[in-house]
């Protein structure tokens, strides 16, 4: 028998046109795309359908512009279906910012408020560090440990930590950008197949993102989180959360804490997960699992005809 996990991109996914199609076919993401423009007071669906992408990539745009695609995915999926998503799905899970989309697809955050949070997250992010000062690089055909001790000589007293184990021999790294550069050296001195700085404005994930941190644990304080509906593996521990006060906690140490990707997809296939369908835009996650875990038959929807094809799997 299969059973089926949803997951949710992150940041990286983003590209003009994303989500245009689904607002075109469907009346239930047309729906979710004014919530979210609602609830920001201004166009991001314009922005994410035909805008200029350097404004799109801008993380207090593009966090809520990639929340605002799954969820239209998610209501497609339900609306054509005929089904609640928390009957199809034994687990959820959602990269850093897709965290937040699994929550809302159970139900735990609404809509609006998700939007919402996301836009202050992506602000939030930004002002801990200013512009140019931190950064981040990924680092390719590494494992944990390897990259820890890459870390620590390259460091030299100046923050470099893991962002993201995103599996496959894929390690993120986050930090001060002198150390994001000597990273990279000393990766290239290792024999690491490849080491590349990313096209990021802020070291996400690291200790620097601290006062992110202290902004989210005050915004979340006042958030409304009910017991989702589906179980959600949390990014930073790798295991499943249903309380929301311990949800809440989570998505605050997520901010400075390392996106443990590697781990939730193999805890997934170690709960029974069969099939693991990406909801959104872009495929990166179906990559990295079918290198995490080949046996996982791995899809993506996030385009009408994605949509109506995974409607026949479930």
């Amino acid at each position: 028998m299969s059973v089926h996990a949803f997951v949710f991109p992150g940041q990286g996914s983003q590209s003009v046109g994303m989500g245009q199609a689904l607002h075109e076919a469907f009346a239930s993401s047309r729906a979710v795309f004014q919530e979210v423009d609602e609830a920001l007071g201004d166009h991001l669906s314009r922005l994410m359908f035909a805008g200029d992408a350097d404004e799109l990539t801008r993380t207090e745009n593009a966090q809520p512009a990639l929340f605002a695609v799954s969820l239209a995915a998610v209501r497609a999926l339900e609306s054509e279906g005929g089904f609640k998503l928390a009957d199809k799905a034994a687990l959820l899970a959602g990269h850093s910012l897709g965290e937040y989309s699994a929550l809302a697809a159970a139900g735990t955050l609404g809509i609006a408020e998700g939007a919402r949070l996301l836009r202050l997250r992506g602000q939030a992010m930004q002002r801990a560090v200013p512009a140019g000062e931190g950064g981040m690089a990924a680092l390719l055909g590494v494992d944990a440990s390897q990259a820890r001790a890459i870390c620590d000589e390259a460091s030299q007293g100046e923050t470099l930590e893991i962002a993201n184990d995103n599996g496959g021999g894929q390690i993120v790294v986050s930090g001060v950008m002198s150390a994001i550069d000597r990273a990279i050296t000393v990766a290239k001195e290792h024999g690491i197949k490849r080491a590349v700085k990313l096209p990021v404005s802020a070291p996400f994930h690291s200790s620097l993102m601290a006062p992110a941190a202290r902004e989210m644990e005050d915004a979340l304080a006042t958030a409304t989180l009910n017991a989702p509906s589906v179980p959600v593996i949390a990014n930073v521990t790798a295991a499943k959360v249903t309380d929301p006060a311990t949800i809440r906690e989570l998505l605050v140490k997520q901010v400075t804490g390392t996106v443990r990707w590697r781990e939730s997809v193999q805890a997934m296939v170690a709960m029974g997960v069969t099939n693991m369908h990406e909801l959104g835009a872009g495929k990166v996650l179906c990559g990295l699992a079918r290198r995490i875990a080949p046996e996982l038959a791995a899809s993506n929807a996030g385009t009408p005809a994605e949509i109506e094809a995974l409607l026949k799997t479930l």
